[in-house]
């Protein structure tokens, strides 16, 4: 029988938690040990609500569209001004399409080509 021996690894921590813990409910500290499982549970929650709650705002504030200027795709958030990540220009959402942010007093005008013939007409 000398030769038999059983070992539980863990078993002398897990022993010493629980008396600890019953001794603190018994002084009458339990509210100690129940604010210290709170607050173990809360750190282990805050970054599981964080990541949903941010994917969330991301896909109602996120928008694609394609810029005015060069026409490439942009990507950027409702209300906040933005550059174009191909050409610069300052840009904004209005709605789910990005506008041109212009000072003011500048007017856009579009360029129409006319051809050579029609000009010596």
């Amino acid at each position: 029988m000398r030769g038999l021996q059983v070992s539980f690894p863990g078993l002398r921590f897990l022993v010493t938690i629980i008396a600890l813990v019953w001794l603190l409910t018994a002084i009458g500290l339990g509210w100690l040990v129940k604010s210290f499982l709170i607050l173990i549970v809360l750190l282990l929650l805050a970054p599981v609500v964080g990541y949903v709650g941010l994917r969330w705002w991301l896909q109602r504030n996120m928008v694609t569209s394609e810029c005015p200027v060069c026409h490439s795709t942009t990507v950027g958030l409702r209300s906040s001004q933005f550059e174009c990540v191909a050409c610069g220009e300052p840009l904004e959402f209005d709605r789910d399409h990005a506008v041109r942010v212009a000072p003011p007093g500048t007017v856009d005008v579009e360029v129409i080509e006319v051809p050579k013939e029609e000009i010596l007409d």
